[in-house]
């Protein structure tokens, strides 16, 4: 099956929906990317769809699976597949944000669709403790490592696991929130139209924060950093992962 590309990504958009519409295989219909994100799309943007199979009738539009071009990316996927796609387990949960602020372009399942898309918008009650457990430990573990690199002498290694321990403090914060960590590209997109509760955690704060670590691993920021998720993830509960480490917290604190 082959797609014909229209003169813009919007007529390529256009013609592959109605096709895909005229489809009985087809049950939905899924934007996703940068074109839901406003204020995202520039001049190179395409249009990410994702595209839902009936998980009894064939269709001719599977052969598309990861079709790519300048206009139009898509993933077509059955059904089922859809349900899971992006949760936790999963070797393609890192495309779980992808997800998060997609629009429904086609439901013929009453609202099915739609309801599967809201189940991977924010983090579950059960699941986001867990994740936030899970991450905090993660983030906590990178930066002692970090710090013991400096304080004996490796500030190579120490840059490195500092770097390492960006993306954990990420995870864990956006957890705490029951969010979505958002990929780099949309972070301070996310940051700047949906805070995550305290000023600290602005983007005009947290960003600039960031950067430092990853520029140079700086121990000083790294303390900073470590205390002000201490004290969020403390008061919402998360005691027994920071308690857990005992007295390697001090190495964390110390200035």
């Amino acid at each position: 099956m082959r797609i014909t590309l229209g003169d813009t990504p919007d007529d390529t958009l256009t013609a592959f929906t109605a096709r895909a519409a005229a489809d009985p295989g087809v049950v939905g219909l899924v934007l996703s990317g940068s074109q839901v994100h406003e204020g995202m799309p520039t001049v190179h943007s395409d249009y990410d769809l994702h595209v839902i199979l009936s998980d009894r009738q064939a269709s001719p539009i599977a052969e598309l699976d990861w079709f790519r071009s300048a206009h139009l990316d898509l993933v077509v996927l059955p059904l089922s597949e859809f349900r899971t796609r992006g949760m936790p387990g999963r070797p393609d949960s890192f495309a779980r944000y992808s997800y998060v602020h997609a629009e429904v372009l086609l439901d013929r399942l009453d609202g099915a669709i739609a309801r599967i898309l809201d189940e991977k918008r924010t983090l579950g009650a059960t699941e986001a403790r867990a994740a936030a457990d899970g991450w905090l430990d993660a983030y906590v573990n990178q930066t002692y490592r970090s710090l013991k690199s400096y304080r004996d002498g490796r500030p190579a290694m120490g840059h490195l696991d500092a770097a390492e321990a960006v993306p954990y403090a990420l995870e864990s914060l956006f957890a705490l929130q029951r969010r979505v960590r958002p990929y780099n590209k949309y972070l301070q997109w996310e940051l700047e139209r949906q805070p995550l509760g305290e000023p600290r955690w602005d983007a005009s704060r947290l960003l600039p924060v960031l950067r430092r670590i990853l520029a140079d691993g700086d121990p000083p920021t790294q303390r900073s950093l470590f205390t002000d998720i201490e004290e969020t993830a403390r008061r919402a509960g998360h005691d027994r992962v920071l308690d857990s480490w005992g007295t390697d917290l001090e190495l964390l604190r110390h200035t």
